[in-house]
């Protein structure tokens, strides 16, 4: 079916998809949910069949290349060894998996057998008693051992950190030697005004800014820019003999212009903006022949295309509902 391609005035399109397999997780951040609440599955979530065939729908209607598997937490879903296998054969350019590592070692056959060969590991603290703290569960060798497991099989691994004033700021240049040490990329994440954090003084007694996370860095490192994609979130630095780093500044620097992002949700609804609450459903869509529902989806993604906003503003949408 040829449909026409679905772009905007800034040239923005969706080539890159992050799917939510389970809103469930079983850690508990304070940046991403308040008050330890853990996040539990959501009512009517897509079915493995139902997931594949919205990748497959919407890598024909809008060009969607890459596919990030994310959560919650998508280690813990029954979906996840049938999704992943299916996604394996969608013939897409890239399939990379975002986790918090708690259940990577007990996977580790899954994933290595699967061919995928990026992942991202949630990973704050490389203290075991600040870690339990801030995640509020969890274990942190449990997570060490199965990303020394990926490390072995070669699997390239990005270690995602969220640097906090009041927990972990402290850590911010040893998380980079252990990342260095073993050849794994470090990405700062910038705490994002996100559900709670939205109008709460949390965010700015904990906000970490790009120009303070690289004071520190280069009070050991030298540093200098190295390059990224047009359409990366990550703004990334090279130290010289030792390998890179990279920071996601949603605050400082945010990437809206640029961005080529779609977001699925476990439980049907696509978001074309992080910054923006409005959602589309597309469950029902889900049910209906491909000839009859890719023109309804082309639609429904030119109007998720223009909530894009054109700076980032933040949002109520806690995180782990919509993929991070």
């Amino acid at each position: 079916m040829d449909l026409p391609e679905i772009t905007d005035h800034l040239g923005r399109r969706f080539t890159s998809l992050r799917v939510s397999l389970t809103a469930a997780c079983n850690y508990a951040c304070g940046y991403c949910v308040p008050n330890g609440k853990r996040l539990m599955a959501t009512a009517n979530e897509l079915s493995v069949d139902e997931l594949l065939r919205a990748v497959s729908w919407l890598n024909k209607t809008a060009g969607v290349s890459k596919l990030r598997i994310t959560g919650g937490e998508p280690l813990i879903s029954p979906k996840f060894d049938g999704f992943l296998a299916g996604a394996m054969q969608l013939g897409l350019k890239e399939v990379s998996l975002t986790t918090n590592g708690q259940f990577l070692y007990d996977k580790r056959h899954q994933i290595i057998d699967s061919g995928i060969r990026r992942l991202n590991v949630s990973l704050d603290t490389l203290n075991p008693l600040k870690f339990t703290q801030i995640a509020r569960g969890g274990d942190l060798a449990t997570v060490q051992k199965g990303i020394d497991a990926m490390l072995e099989a070669g699997l390239k691994i990005k270690i995602n950190m969220v640097p906090l004033a009041s927990s972990n700021a402290d850590e911010v240049v040893t998380l980079l030697d252990y990342c260095l040490d073993r050849g794994m990329e470090l990405r700062y994440i910038e705490l994002m005004r996100m559900g709670h954090l939205l109008h709460s003084p949390e965010f700015s007694r904990d906000f970490l800014g790009m120009a303070d996370i690289l004071a520190m860095i280069g009070e050991k490192y030298h540093f200098e820019s190295t390059t990224a994609p047009y359409n990366a979130t990550a703004v990334r630095y090279r130290v010289p003999g030792k390998g890179t780093f990279g920071i996601i500044p949603n605050e400082s620097q945010p990437f809206c212009s640029t961005c080529t992002r779609l977001r699925l949700s476990s439980d049907g609804y696509l978001y074309g903006c992080l910054s923006n609450s409005r959602r589309a459903g597309i469950k029902e869509l889900l049910q209906q022949p491909e000839e009859s529902a890719l023109p309804q989806l082309h639609a429904i993604l030119q109007s998720a295309l223009a909530d894009k906003k054109l700076s980032f503003q933040g949002e109520t949408t806690v995180m782990k509902f919509i993929g991070g």
